[in-house]
């Protein structure tokens, strides 16, 4: 029995896939295999560890060069892609014996192209759960009931940033939560401390969300653990 809260559609179609690493970030050209309104199960190249949070952007066109809307998941299972097949089989109503026999190895055959198993033997089939955004009347640390406290209002946006701390000659590679006029969240995988001084830049600056050129001096003000991750949460404040 399907115990998925929304109803999934058979579905194909470019998704790039961007992770950030205690060494950078990494990203993946793959293909989804079907889709719902709270997750995404996709054919990937290299396996995903349960837990590991991923920036989505689908579909994915690789005509643009930037701007395209990335969406935060976890993954939630990753499993070799003819296992995936198999189960997706399995699943189907019996009918009647011959013909839906032959509907179903057809409909097998048309799964396994397209999600690419006889091009790439050790594809991995890896179900994404879309992580649910904040409300925008609540800020980033309190309940939802808890006005915003901010001097900007904030939004949420999902694109890459270079985090330099004081006094260290090389950045991080991370990835911006939300932002604000003044401020920002981004997950990161360093340790940070309450008013440490920051330079961050944005790796492509035309659709940068801060008006100006370069590096902005800003400070950390709150630093929160992600839930049932090693990542870290960090709010800064420009100080410029």
């Amino acid at each position: 029995m399907d115990s998925r809260q929304h109803r999934r559609v058979r579905l194909r179609l470019p998704v790039r896939l961007r992770w950030t690493t205690p060494f950078g970030q990494k990203i993946e050209l793959a293909d989804t295999i079907d889709v719902s309104r709270s997750g995404a199960l996709a054919s990937t190249k290299e396996p995903h560890s349960k837990g590991v949070m991923v920036w989505l952007t689908f579909p994915y066109d690789a005509s643009l060069s930037d701007g395209q809307p990335e969406i935060l998941a976890r993954v939630v299972r990753c499993a070799e892609a003819l296992e995936v097949i198999r189960a997706t089989n399995a699943r189907e109503k019996v009918q009647t014996a011959s013909a839906v026999q032959q509907e179903r190895s057809a409909k097998l055959n048309q799964l396994t192209r397209t999600i690419g198993f006889f091009d790439t033997p050790a594809t991995f089939a890896v179900a994404f759960q879309f992580e649910e955004q904040p409300h925008s009347s609540a800020n980033g640390h309190a309940h939802r009931h808890e006005p915003e406290r901010r001097r900007s209002a904030r939004r949420t946006l999902a694109v890459p940033v270079r985090v330099q701390p004081e006094r260290i000659p090389w950045f991080e590679e991370a990835m911006a939560m939300d932002v604000s006029e003044n401020g920002m969240r981004f997950r990161s995988h360093r340790e940070y401390a309450l008013g440490d001084n920051l330079r961050i830049s944005f790796q492509n600056t035309a659709s940068a969300p801060w008006h100006g050129a370069g590096e902005f001096l800003s400070k950390v003000v709150r630093v929160a653990p992600v839930p049932d991750s090693i990542a870290l949460d960090v709010s800064v404040c420009r100080a410029e």
